[in-house]
């Protein structure tokens, strides 16, 4: 195909802040990836936009699989917490209260309309 430019699940990106290797940035509303490596502010790196990571989350939280899991861009860590922040994907694994990470397939997940 004559118009293809790459797969997507990497892209090259420039956050407005640093971003640790492993940490998630939301760019926009609408393009979030986790950091192959460390990304300085205003540099370009390369993002994991799809697939399943583990990632941080809120330690205080019990998670189910299937859960919608949205981005805290403050703690940056993922939560339940809908209000005010922007779903990045779903949890494919349960995650106990307490613990760090949840296994996490990265997309934007929209619940079903009423």
């Amino acid at each position: 195909m004559k118009n293809h430019i790459q797969d997507g699940s990497v892209l090259t990106l420039t956050p407005a802040a640093d971003v640790a290797s492993g940490v998630g940035y939301l760019f926009g509303a609408a393009i979030f990836g986790v950091a192959t490596g460390p990304v300085a502010s205003g540099a370009a790196g390369e993002f994991k936009t799809d697939g399943v990571v583990s990632i941080g989350k809120t330690s205080a939280l019990a998670i189910s699989v299937g859960d919608r899991l949205f981005w805290d861009a403050t703690n940056k860590v993922v939560n339940k917490t809908s209000t005010a922040q922007q779903c990045v994907g779903v949890a494919v694994e349960a995650a106990a209260n307490p613990s760090a990470t949840v296994k996490m397939k990265i997309g934007q997940y929209l619940p079903v309309a009423t």
